[in-house]
């Protein structure tokens, strides 16, 4: 069924460039587009573009056929791994507990997208050059090696070391997600939900259950020195398309950060996100980073958004969370047994 589904979105789901532009969402009774609801952004397109495709923004009709029917294979497939991995983890030699298993990912995109990568700028689809003398972190995304390196660790996923919190990802810290901002589509919690009244909208992630709250007119900029994780937002709207500004992010961050990499810190970054209704039900999703000190060009992204009538439930993750207390005992473990 799961793959039936899979192929289901290849064909029938065609996103076509500027579908929607004339599309006018009906208002609320304030008298600004309503883009209220929940909102998903689970989406198959890489963050970067294959280097092998250059400039080519967009796949075919047959090429998205084609990748859609090898990840159905790819899913029934890893199905009948998971089911052996699960029968051997239950045998009294087994040595590991498992993993979290595909039952949980929902990485299908609810309206399919057939650009060639999130990333719209640069042309060739990829991260831009950094600075000289910008560091870039690596990690291992899976969190089974540890890359040495320095703190503040500023990717989300893996670590440098075990001897403390801060050798942590940002996510294994219940600090970022892909919530970011900007939003990136994850394996699951890919969804949104969006809340308005006369001078705010508030956005609220599944993952991390992270609510942004944007006010709707001039306010006072907070001073330079003060930081803060997902920055400091402003919002209004440009005829139907919201546009969110955000500054003042932490250092503690990357200008970029991602699962496996983090590009400098977000100090001087300006974030501008676009929310732009194309239909009752579809939406996309715009962001451009501008940070002229860690990279040598503006970075824009672009995802749609499907609207949908799921809920959103609380994603627990905390300060005190058993996770990173039992990460680090497991770590005092292995070096008790040498």
């Amino acid at each position: 069924m799961r793959s039936n589904l899979i192929v289901g979105f290849g064909l029938a789901c065609f996103v076509s460039a500027g579908h929607g532009q004339n599309y006018k969402p009906r208002l609320t009774e304030f008298g600004i587009p309503d883009i209220q609801g929940v909102w998903n952004f689970s989406t198959y397109a890489p963050f970067e573009r294959p280097e092998r495709l250059g400039e080519q923004e967009f796949f075919s009709r047959e090429e998205l056929q084609a990748a859609a029917q090898r990840r159905a294979a790819s899913a029934e497939d890893r199905e009948q791994r998971e089911t052996e991995a699960a029968r051997r983890a239950l045998e009294s030699t087994s040595t590991s507990v498992a993993s979290v298993n595909f039952f949980w990912m929902e990485m299908d995109g609810l309206t399919e997208n057939k650009r060639t990568s999130v990333i719209i700028h640069p042309s060739n689809g990829r991260i831009p050059p950094v600075r000289d003398g910008v560091i870039i972190q690596r990690s291992d995304p899976n969190g089974v090696r540890e890359l040495p390196g320095e703190r503040p660790v500023k990717f989300t996923h893996g670590g440098i070391s075990s001897n403390g919190p801060e050798d942590r990802g940002l996510s294994e810290r219940c600090l970022v997600f892909n919530s970011g901002p900007p939003l990136f589509s994850e394996p699951y919690n890919n969804n949104l939900q969006i809340i308005q009244n006369r001078d705010h909208v508030v956005l609220l992630t599944e993952m991390g259950f992270d609510a942004r709250i944007v006010p709707l007119q001039q306010k006072f900029q907070l001073d330079n020195e003060i930081t803060l994780w997902s920055g400091d937002s402003s919002g209004y709207f440009n005829g139907n398309t919201l546009v969110v500004e955000t500054r003042n992010f932490t250092a503690k961050v990357g200008s970029l950060s991602l699962r496996g990499a983090a590009y400098g810190n977000a100090e001087a970054r300006l974030l501008i996100e676009k929310f732009i209704p194309t239909s009752a039900t579809t939406m996309d999703y715009e962001w451009t980073i501008e940070d002229s000190i860690t990279f040598t060009d503006r970075i824009v992204g672009i995802m749609p958004m499907t609207r949908t009538d799921d809920k959103l439930y609380e994603y627990a993750c905390h300060a005190g969370n058993y996770a990173i207390g039992n990460i680090l005992k497991g770590a005092r473990a292995v070096e008790a047994g040498f």
